[in-house]
């Protein structure tokens, strides 16, 4: 059958799924760890970069301190804080890393979504009387939505694919499936666990995708979500579809009624 019927054997046999060690015990352990990071790093970088954006000081130097996460190897920093007192911490030494991790994506776009606003913008609004506040949550907000997005689900799914290193430490995830089929030398189980692990990225990016659609606050898509039930195949906004016969058109400039038209001299 192949590596792959092999690897779709083991995924689809109940006993690898059940029990303590099993796949779906894994696949929650990782599921919580991933969740955990993404949310502190979430935390930690969006009202960063949403503040010194807002301001338009500091952010250069806050992206670049935060990009030295980028250079430094995520397991280099696990084999670390394995060295630390903080190894007998449980889940905190991955958690750590994954959020060190997380942070760069998550600052860089923000902060650069919230810059890009364009700044026309920002002084009508502000001529418009806006304060702070409003001019934030109405203007740049909204407008730098598109790169938070590309942000988070750029993070969402790193974090995702890298958790799977918590089990070069002896911690649980889907990466434990992986590590015991190299140590048995099980190469259909080492395949599966890396389909699992990659079939959850696809899912977290679909469902950061759906729901990115569905708070997008461009005023397309609110149009787009406002729509009426009633108002579709062709017939104009705000009238019903049983309004017009078959035959029937709208009424035009030429045939309103005489008495209804009038000449301005």
């Amino acid at each position: 059958m192949g590596v792959l019927g092999d690897a779709w054997t083991w995924l689809i046999t109940g006993s690898n799924w059940s029990g303590e060690g099993g796949a779906l015990s894994r696949l929650g352990e990782h599921v919580y760890v991933s969740g955990v990071a993404l949310a502190l790093a979430c935390a930690i970088a969006l009202p960063t970069a949403f503040y010194l954006g807002h301001i338009g000081k500091g952010g250069a130097l806050a992206v670049n301190i935060s990009n030295v996460g980028r250079a430094i190897p995520v397991f280099a920093v696990l084999a670390l804080f394995m060295l630390s007192p903080l190894r007998n911490a449980g889940y905190v030494p991955t958690i750590v890393a994954l959020v060190l991790f997380a942070v760069p994506p998550l600052l860089t776009n923000a902060y650069v979504g919230m810059r890009e606003v364009d700044r026309a913008v920002l002084e009508a609004a502000r001529g418009m009387g806006m304060s702070g506040r409003q001019l934030f949550l109405r203007v740049e907000l909204p407008l730098a939505y598109p790169m938070v997005m590309t942000g988070l689900r750029s993070a969402s799914v790193q974090v995702v694919a890298t958790a799977t290193i918590a089990a070069m430490v002896g911690q649980g995830g889907l990466g434990r499936i992986i590590t015991a089929g190299f140590n048995t030398y099980d190469t259909p189980q080492v395949v599966a666990g890396a389909l699992l692990v990659a079939l959850l990225a696809l899912l977290v990016e679909g469902v950061l995708v759906a729901v990115d659609r569905v708070l997008d606050p461009s005023p397309s898509a609110a149009v787009s979500r406002a729509q009426s039930p009633g108002t579709h195949d062709g017939a104009p906004n705000g009238v019903p579809n049983d309004a017009l016969s078959p035959g029937d058109s709208l009424p035009t400039g030429d045939s309103l009624p005489r008495d209804r038209v009038t000449k301005t001299v």
